[in-house]
């Protein structure tokens, strides 16, 4: 990147992003919020708004990747969050809204008998994993290609497989995201394919006596954001019940979109559930839940405790004191709400492509949604890989949406809040059309 000269005929996110580009990595800490040339820099939120150092303000459909329920600064969240803040942040102590939240969360869905809390999505995904293999005794695990499941070297296996390395769709490779990865890593996970119960079976079947757990989130963003079939997911939860392996679901994303999450689209309890974003209120949070025999693994008042779990800002009562509000205000006629929300947005976005010609259609659930350039929704990771073409539509749209006072997330996709109502979504619906407009001229 070549920087200006002169920092006096910068922008200030110009000049910020240069002197962040000396102490930090590419200028960021997280790659998601990169843009060409230089990063926007939040000021401030409001509701569904949010404000940039430069003063620009925009509807926020992003929501920090979906971890907003209620947008920012809601003032009940405040209002608690404060209230905490003066008795402390944190303890070497247990606090009663651990007791409190646990209950709560557990009252939300019948697979819940036991629940643990700690700090990220990926911190749940890899307790969850971990407490699978303590339960069962075994090592591999199994998962969807191009599923994302944060940062744990087995969890990350192919979700970033491309063309050149995935391999024969019917027996998927296992391919390494960071480099220098262990071998060992890449052998003890089992990748299948979305939507392909037959096959994922067979696949299954060469491991069972080594699978500690199948590993599905039941709408996977980067397999296309579309709700997992009803019958793949009956077919894995078959199969891992006929052989002693674990079900577990990541609803990191996805426990926003049913008041007992995603799981409740399928009348199915999985074993165990990590959970993470929404039910922080807008703090870093993650959880895993499930069956009470499975959990105890972690029990420390256990003779033998076969996964000794701990964690210094586990349960810290700030996360939890705004995660139990925000829960608690998310309840069934806010679900029902700001579902109704994505459906309205669905329903104008596919319209609006009908009236263009434009070749895209829309996918998601709950209240989320994604735009595709491709004429029909994506069943899995490979329909949904995005060619050369395709990510130039999507860089053209999204900028054009960012320009015209839109904030999305980077792969044109939008995590409602209850901030927003019909107004915002029917502006989003004219822009968007404008910004196919733009791509068919």
């Amino acid at each position: 990147m070549t920087s200006p000269t002169k920092t006096s005929e910068m922008s200030k996110s110009a000049a910020l992003y240069e002197r962040a580009l000396r102490t930090l990595p590419g200028g960021v800490s997280r790659n998601t919020v990169l843009r060409s040339p230089h990063p926007a820099y939040a000021a401030y939120g409001k509701g569904c708004l949010i404000t940039d150092i430069e003063g620009v303000t925009r509807i926020d459909f992003s929501n920090n990747m979906a971890a907003l329920l209620h947008g920012h600064a809601d003032p009940e969240v405040v209002a608690a969050v404060t209230e905490q803040l003066g008795r402390g942040s944190a303890f070497t102590l247990a606090t009663e809204v651990e007791v409190d939240y646990a209950e709560y969360l557990c009252s939300r869905s019948p697979a819940f008998a036991k629940l643990r809390f700690v700090n990220s999505g990926t911190e749940a995904v890899m307790g969850m994993l971990k407490a699978a293999r303590a339960f069962t005794g075994r090592p591999k695990i199994a998962k969807v290609e191009g599923a994302y499941h944060g940062l744990y070297d087995y969890a990350e296996v192919s979700q970033a497989s491309s063309p050149a390395t995935w391999g024969d769709a019917t027996r998927p490779a296992r391919v390494a995201v960071s480099h220098g990865t262990p071998q060992a890593a890449l052998d003890d996970v089992v990748v299948i394919p979305f939507n392909d119960p037959v096959r994922a079976q067979e696949l299954l079947d060469e491991h069972k006596h080594e699978l500690a757990c199948v590993l599905i989130d039941p709408m996977p963003h980067r397999v296309g954001l579309k709700p997992a079939d009803a019958e793949f997911v009956k077919a894995l939860r078959e199969w891992t019940t006929a052989n002693d392996v674990l079900l577990v679901f990541d609803e990191v994303i996805t426990f926003r979109s049913e008041f007992g999450g995603a799981q409740s689209w399928y009348g199915i309890q999985p074993d165990l559930t990590s959970m993470g974003k929404a039910i922080g209120g807008g703090f870093p949070v993650g959880a895993l839940a499930g069956r009470a025999d499975v959990m105890d693994v972690m029990n420390p008042l256990n003779a033998k405790v076969l996964f000794p779990h701990s964690g210094t800002f586990s349960a810290n009562p700030i996360t939890l004191t705004a995660g139990l509000v925000s829960m608690r205000r998310f309840d069934e006629p806010a679900v029902a709400r700001l579902n109704a929300l994505q459906q309205r947005a669905v329903t104008g976005i596919e319209a609006a492509i009908a009236r263009t010609g434009i070749k895209a259609c829309v996918t998601g659930g709950g209240s989320m949604f994604r735009v595709h350039f491709k004429a029909a929704p994506p069943r899995n990771y490979r329909e949904a890989y995005a060619s050369a073409e395709e990510n130039q539509q999507l860089k053209v749209l999204l900028d054009h949406l960012f320009d015209n006072g839109i904030l999305m997330i980077n792969t044109c996709s939008a995590a409602l809040s209850t901030a927003m109502g019909e107004a915002e979504i029917d502006q989003l619906i004219e822009t968007m059309e404008a910004g196919f407009r733009k791509l068919v001229k």
